[in-house]
């Protein structure tokens, strides 16, 4: 069966949709992060907490885009809704931004952490991280050129793996925790805290990319009913895992410890295994985060693609491949620009405003949640969020607050991601005018 909008396949089933949310969620932050928001935070049970609410605002804004996918469960996601509720400048800004920043940008970063664990792991010289990078983001397109499902195939495969490298540091951990020589929850005197907004920072970035489910919603099964049960399902998965890592970092290396150290993954399994330990867990995080930029270049592509076939980018990049229905010069396209910023070398600081754009986006994608209610209110929908308005709300007030605090701690690489997107405005405009009318 096929999409009846843009001729996608409908393949993706409930077990694959939900290991997309997982695998999109799940990269490299789980295993970095946890050290910059202990540092931040004054305790372990601080440092829990942040985690599961942030894991629960994330929830939130999940089920938001439960609502609308099962109201527009079609390819192009945030896209669709923002072109649909406020016009085709904020859908083409989306894209724009997307296409520059936020997927590109987070890929490449991403890729570049790939790389240097796989170059760890294989003794490789540092010199081998950015071949290493674009090699794999190479791989990436050559994956998913071929149709959806064996690039399914592969990223189920991935997301399976990182799940077993979180089980097998979960389970070292409490392991030693057993020892009961390390208190979980204490206090540390060394990190009084620096408020809920600047530590959730590090913490909502592993939480990122639970909307790239929605971009590949033409290719869902059944997408009213599969769509909100796998992001929540999914969801649910993500917290769960997280708490379990954070407990597991606290049980070996206590609040300070887990404070001071940058590598909390590699440090746990080093206590377990030695060098054979932080090796291993290497070989995790590089898979985890290979099968991050896979989902969200994937993803990304098919953006492109129903903003080409909307006139509002090349027509050319609009049309899928006619046997493996995919949309293949939007993924190149899209891998292309990924690999560029490998070598600008600018990826540390676009994963920040990747980061910022990623949420903001998110916050606006939820708002046209009240649109669509508005406008449609007799429209017969599968899946409503429960508690509206009052949770869509709370999603975006607390959004609105880390983008205000973003601001104030790193004004540069936020600015640069306000102006990135300002920027699209008048390209807007030139492309309209010289261009096919938008539709």
């Amino acid at each position: 069966m096929t999409s009846p909008v843009t001729g996608y396949q409908r393949s993706l089933r409930l077990r694959d949709a939900a290991l997309v949310v997982i695998g999109g969620i799940i990269g490299g932050g789980i295993f970095l992060n946890p050290g910059i928001a202990a540092q931040r935070t004054e305790s372990g049970l601080a440092l829990l907490l942040m985690w599961v609410g942030a894991g629960v605002l994330t929830l939130i804004g999940a089920l938001c885009y439960a609502e609308l996918g099962a109201r527009r469960p079609h390819a192009g996601g945030s896209y669709v809704y923002l072109r649909e509720a406020f016009g085709p400048l904020a859908g083409f800004l989306f894209g724009w931004t997307m296409l520059l920043v936020i997927y590109s940008g987070s890929s490449a970063a991403v890729a570049t952490i790939f790389a240097s664990y796989a170059a760890a792991v294989f003794g490789l010289p540092a010199g081998m991280a950015t071949p290493l990078a674009i090699g794999a983001l190479a791989l990436v397109a050559l994956i998913n050129l071929f149709g959806l499902k064996f690039g399914v195939h592969m990223q189920n495969l991935f997301t399976l793996l990182k799940l077993l490298a979180v089980a097998v540091l979960v389970v070292c951990g409490l392991f030693l925790a057993g020892v009961g020589s390390t208190p979980l929850l204490a206090a540390d005197p060394a990190h009084r805290g620096v408020g809920f907004m600047s530590a959730s920072l590090p913490v909502l970035f592993a939480y990122s990319g639970f909307t790239y489910l929605n971009n590949l919603a033409g290719e869902v099964k059944e997408p009213q009913r599969t769509l909100p049960r796998a992001l929540l399902l999914g969801m649910l998965g993500v917290i769960v895992a997280y708490a379990l890592v954070n407990v597991a970092y606290l049980a070996v290396l206590g609040h300070g410890g887990l404070a001071l150290s940058r590598t909390p993954a590699a440090d746990v399994m080093g206590k377990v295994f030695g060098s054979a330990g932080a090796k291993l867990i290497a070989v995790g995080i590089a898979i985890s985060t290979f099968g991050f930029c896979n989902i969200t270049l994937v993803a990304g592509a098919r953006v492109l693609q129903v903003m080409g076939e909307d006139g509002l980018f090349f027509a050319s990049v609009g049309r899928l491949h006619p046997r493996h229905h995919t949309p293949n010069l939007a993924l190149v396209l899209l891998v292309g620009w990924s690999i560029v910023l490998v070598l600008s070398g600018s990826y540390g600081q676009l994963l920040d405003y990747a980061t910022f754009g990623d949420w903001l986006a998110c916050a606006v994608g939820v708002s046209t949640l009240f649109w669509y209610r508005h406008r449609q209110r007799s429209e017969a929908v599968v899946f409503r969020v429960p508690g509206y308005p009052l949770l869509p709300l709370t999603f975006i007030a607390t959004i609105a607050l880390v983008v205000v605090q973003s601001l104030r701690t790193s004004l540069v690489n936020t600015g640069i991601g306000l102006v990135i997107m300002a920027a699209g405005i008048p390209v807007y405009l030139v492309w309209r005018r010289l261009f096919s009318p938008v539709h």
